[in-house]
């Protein structure tokens, strides 16, 4: 599922959210809403000046406020609109929701186990990955057939919704996906446009490495 038309140079920027607390208590957001703390505000005005260089041509974001204020910084720089979709939700989690990596550990540790090795796990009940990738990824590839040749899509979401949906786009099989590492609080990755579909072109740009903070939420 590339989805591209060949030779028209386009580029889509995923782009993760800014710091919330449960990042830094390292608790599951999935489908939680959750809101930038102060700093997390600062990262996307910081990210948001670089991908404004970018010359974005438009912006969609998940509609959790997280995603929402995060877009709103590069919308102010570009005066473009922001088209908000719930289909780029972070993946729902169910019982996970909430819960610390430790206590994910205790409480579901085969779950886990088997969600890390590449097998079709509903974390807490929820979502499995591929149903996240059944919805965000046509919506990705629905705007950026929009762009103008050479036209650039950022798209503002969640660490696990990114992830899938390169996946998707980039052809790769389920079980690889986690071998896609995971994305810093207001980091990005570049998907460019080649002969034979989208290609990674970056991946967790933005800053110097940092450790990543709830990578899936």
């Amino acid at each position: 599922m590339n989805g591209t038309k060949g030779g028209r140079g386009r580029r889509i920027v995923l782009w993760r959210h800014g710091q919330t607390a449960w990042n830094l208590e390292r608790r599951f957001q999935g489908s939680t809403d959750i809101e930038l703390t102060e700093e997390g505000l600062g990262q996307a005005r910081r990210a948001a000046r670089l991908l404004a260089a970018l010359g974005p041509d438009a912006i969609i974001a998940s509609d959790l406020q997280r995603a929402a204020a995060t877009a709103d910084e590069l919308a102010a720089l570009t005066r473009l609109d922001v088209t908000h979709d719930a289909a780029l939700r972070e993946t729902y989690a169910g019982s996970w929701q909430g819960l610390t990596h430790d206590e994910i550990l205790a409480q579901y540790g085969e779950q886990y186990t088997a969600w890390k090795r590449g097998e079709p796990v509903r974390r807490g009940g929820g979502e499995l990955e591929t149903e996240v990738a059944d919805r965000a990824a046509p919506v990705v590839l629905n705007h950026a057939d929009k762009l103008p040749d050479n036209g650039t899509l950022v798209v503002v979401s969640h660490g696990g919704t990114i992830r899938t949906t390169i996946g998707r786009l980039l052809g790769l099989e389920a079980h690889h996906w986690e071998g896609l590492g995971g994305l810093s609080n207001c980091c990005w990755s570049v998907l460019g446009e080649g002969a034979r579909g989208w290609r990674l072109m970056e991946h967790n740009a933005g800053t110097l490495p940092v450790p990543v903070l709830g990578d899936d939420d």
